[in-house]
């Protein structure tokens, strides 16, 4: 109680005099401090109370609440509003409800007050209601409008928080939305070209893409296939989808004059469309590529990338597209940080995949597992890069598995991308559970082609020790002598894309981890 007193006597000194009461007045048992304000929110143990100084969170043990807006403290049943996608809000977010209640053996009844909106209510066996989970189903934009305006508890979006809603976030006294603490991957999804079934056109390069969705290349003839314009599909602006892809692609936001661009109200509607549409290409989901003939991405050198499970895992594929969840800066009911703990949990990641998405769970791929990476490096290999560096590559990585866990960077920067963040977190998680004690992990450094190969093997060391250096950074309490920890690096010995472009080129700058 002292330590309570303390703090809310150093925050009333700011307190105007004659502050007229509102719908609460918390006091300390003994009656000698009480702060008196609007009553924003209660999670069962903390009242949030906006007064004439600002908005102050007061641990309810230590305190009596009196006014019209007190809660009823008996019995508490939590609320928890999440904002998001339809892409998450349709299928995924349930089935994450439900593998929750059915882990911690709670009973669930779902409901629909509204259109887009759903209500899904915890109770103990016996009957007793413990929580309520509203799931409305919106746009990402207005997803983090519904934060901001304090009508969410969690944003899901299905892209970054964008500058400008980081900097509204902060000024609304949310805190930082790029805190570790107040944003998370909680599934990982990919953008996928895609065409009708039994198209002629099996791969297209990243530049094609692009021009395709730009309008500059406007007839399947340029792609190697038939004399016919191309109809392209894509998700409505608004959509979270729409925007990732204007991101990955600027000029796909305002086309060529004369390019035919069809856009969708649904993720099902787009794929239904160019299912049905010989000449059409569109940009789907992974998780919603439907009945859709998905395009390999190709170069120069003949190598192939795919829209499959461990690539986009292993960001292998340069069209990763992470889920995230956003938090504000505030306490939740203990019910609603154990279902937000349980999302990063081994049996949510399964949930997770089988609701068609890629989870995050780490494996182990031994090379045998992972195609021709050796023979790439081999035909890829030029001038600098001497059979005896290939030869080194082959024996320190031969007897190792690689996980699918790895690390790349935003365009230009020297900063991890957001998936990449993400796996510093779980990395470190996975080192202080004691998952790797006992064996060795290797942090391997790869760059792309461009300058020498020695400039190239320097960069790429640099790299692998600052990933080392962030992953031994993020743990908590973990006995790091029980890992033998080391980092290597191969420079451009082992390109997963061809280098003959940016797509391909940040695909290749890379930190690995191999275990042993």
């Amino acid at each position: 109680m002292r330590s309570w007193r303390v703090a809310v006597t150093a925050a009333l000194l700011f307190l105007a005099p004659g502050a007229v009461a509102q719908d609460v007045t918390l006091r300390s048992p003994d009656g000698d401090v009480e702060i008196e304000g609007t009553l924003l929110g209660f999670d069962g143990r903390h009242y949030r109370v906006e007064t004439v100084y600002g908005e102050l969170t007061v641990d309810g043990s230590g305190v009596l609440c009196a006014g019209p807006g007190c809660p009823s403290l008996s019995p508490f049943v939590a609320e928890l509003r999440l904002s998001g996608s339809p892409t998450v809000m349709d299928v995924l977010i349930p089935a994450l409800i439900d593998g929750f209640a059915r882990r911690s053996g709670f009973a669930l009844e779902r409901t629909t007050p509204h259109a887009g909106q759903s209500r899904f209510t915890l109770r103990e066996p016996g009957g007793e209601t413990l929580a309520r989970v509203h799931l409305r189903a919106t746009t990402t934009d207005e997803a983090f409008a519904d934060l901001l305006a304090d009508e969410a508890d969690v944003a899901l979006a299905v892209r970054e928080a964008r500058p400008e809603e980081v900097d509204r976030a902060r000024e609304a006294g949310l805190g930082d939305l790029t805190a570790v603490e107040q944003s998370r991957v909680f599934a990982l999804d990919a953008l996928v070209p895609v065409v009708a079934p039994g198209h002629p056109v099996r791969a297209i390069a990243p530049a094609d893409l692009a021009q395709v969705l730009a309008g500059e290349i406007d007839n399947w003839q340029a792609l190697g296939g038939p004399d016919a314009p191309i109809t392209v599909h894509l998700r409505d602006a608004g959509s979270g989808l729409a925007q990732a892809v204007t991101d990955r692609f600027p000029a796909s936001a305002e086309p060529r004059a004369g390019a035919v661009v069809i856009r969708h109200r649904s993720d099902a509607a787009l794929a239904d469309a160019v299912a049905g549409d010989r000449l059409g290409l569109g940009i789907a989901r992974f998780a919603r590529t439907g009945n859709t003939q998905p395009l390999a991405l190709t170069g120069g050198c003949g190598f192939e990338l795919r829209a499959e499970r461990r690539a986009i895992k292993m960001e292998d594929y340069p069209f990763g597209a992470p889920l995230f969840l956003y938090l504000p800066r505030r306490h939740l009911p203990g019910i609603a940080r154990d279902f937000l703990s349980y999302l990063q949990s081994a049996p949510a990641q399964i949930v997770v995949r089988r609701a068609g998405f890629v989870d995050q769970a780490a494996e182990e791929v031994a090379i045998a597992e992972q195609g021709d990476r050796f023979a790439n490096a081999i035909a890829a290999a030029g001038g600098e890069v001497a059979l005896p560096e290939l030869q080194r590559l082959v024996r320190t990585l031969r007897p190792m598995r690689r996980l699918t866990t790895s690390f790349r960077f935003r365009p230009g920067s020297v900063d991890l991308d957001a998936q990449s963040r993400a796996n510093v977190e779980r990395l470190a998680r996975a080192l202080e559970a004691g998952r790797y004690d006992g064996r060795a992990l290797l942090f391997a450094g790869f760059s792309d082609g461009q300058g020498t190969a020695a400039s190239n093997r320097r960069i790429a060391a640099r790299r692998a020790e600052a990933v080392r250096e962030a992953v031994e950074a993020a743990v908590a309490d973990a006995d790091l002598s029980r890992v033998d920890i080391g980092t290597d690096a191969f420079g451009e010995a082992m390109p997963m894309a061809c280098d003959d472009g940016r797509w391909g080129r940040t695909i290749n700058r890379r930190v690995e981890i191999w275990v042993r």
